[in-house]
């Protein structure tokens, strides 16, 4: 879970990006301050440097797409890469008995 402190970091810079505002630690920091928000000096330039080159507009509407919509590290792309990795659960795993799963050491 996010702190309060990372939490308004975040929607600092997603106001400063809805504003279509270059995303600085001087200019978090003033929507902090609007904010009444306290933080530590380093916060705002520890965000604005993580997302210095990112449209951050385009990050939010790819976020169901996996890394930007690119290939996976091995070069498949990442809907395979997902679907290959996800273990299939056979039907007779599923179906047993409350005593396999040690359900009935108590009766």
């Amino acid at each position: 879970m996010a702190s309060k402190v990372e939490l308004a970091c975040v929607y600092s810079a997603l106001i400063l990006s809805d504003d279509n505002v270059a995303i600085t630690g001087e200019k978090i920091q003033t929507v902090l301050k609007a904010a009444s928000v306290d933080v530590l000096p380093d916060w705002p330039g520890l965000f604005a440097k993580a997302l210095e080159g990112v449209n951050v507009k385009d990050l939010i509407t790819n976020v169901g797409t996996g890394v930007a919509g690119g290939p996976a590290p091995g070069g498949a792309p990442v809907a395979a890469t997902v679907t290959e990795a996800a273990p299939v659960k056979k039907k007779e795993e599923s179906a047993k008995s409350d005593d396999d799963m040690a359900f009935g050491l108590f009766e």
